[in-house]
């Protein structure tokens, strides 16, 4: 093994082990943690990760702390942003029994995903329960607003307004939910 190849992969072991081991509440690990564990080459350690973990399925996603992606991060914004492992592809039905919620709950979740979208970003927290008693028991609803707001998919500010937290701009491609919301509601009219 050349001395470049062992350099590089015993960065990217040391990488693996920062974004597959849960050391904070939040998982993943924050770009400045990397940079200092790594130097400063860390998105080219990240890069060849991920490539690598393309035939497992998973990549290695970055999460910016502001709503919207960036196009050609400078250094300063990954260092501020948040890195994690994720599925590169969508759940099976066998997968999503995996995880541990029922279907009911993850429905519930798409739906207040999907309003907070539709509403640019934010809406009411009040407005978000009325549409859910629509689809789950009442009882549940509360409880299961509170559940994605503690696990990190939605985020609720002072004035009970809620938002995208960062772990659905982390595991949820929202342009393919709405496409796919699109097109159920074109088949039903």
């Amino acid at each position: 093994m050349s001395k470049r190849k062992a350099y590089y992969a015993s960065k990217i072991k040391r990488a693996t082990h920062m974004l597959f081991y849960k050391r904070h509440r939040k998982p993943g690990v924050k770009g400045w943690e990397l940079r200092k564990a790594l130097g400063s080459d860390y998105p080219k350690v990240l890069k060849i990760l991920d490539d690598y973990l393309k035939g497992m399925d998973l990549q290695v996603k970055t999460v910016f702390e502001e709503e919207k992606q960036v196009e050609k991060p400078s250094l300063e914004q990954l260092d501020r942003a948040r890195f994690c492992i994720t599925l590169r592809g969508e759940l099976t039905p066998k997968e999503t029994k995996m995880i541990g919620w029922r279907i009911d709950d993850l429905a519930g979740l798409a739906i207040a995903i999907s309003h907070i979208i539709s509403k640019r970003g934010k809406a009411p927290r009040k407005e978000v329960e009325e549409l859910l008693r629509d689809k789950l028991p009442g009882w549940k609803v509360g409880i299961n607003i509170d559940r994605y707001i503690r696990y990190g998919y939605l985020t609720q500010d002072e004035s009970e307004q809620l938002y995208l937290d960062w772990r659905t701009r982390a595991e949820v491609d929202q342009k393919a939910l709405v496409d796919l919301l699109l097109r159920s509601e074109n088949k039903v009219q």
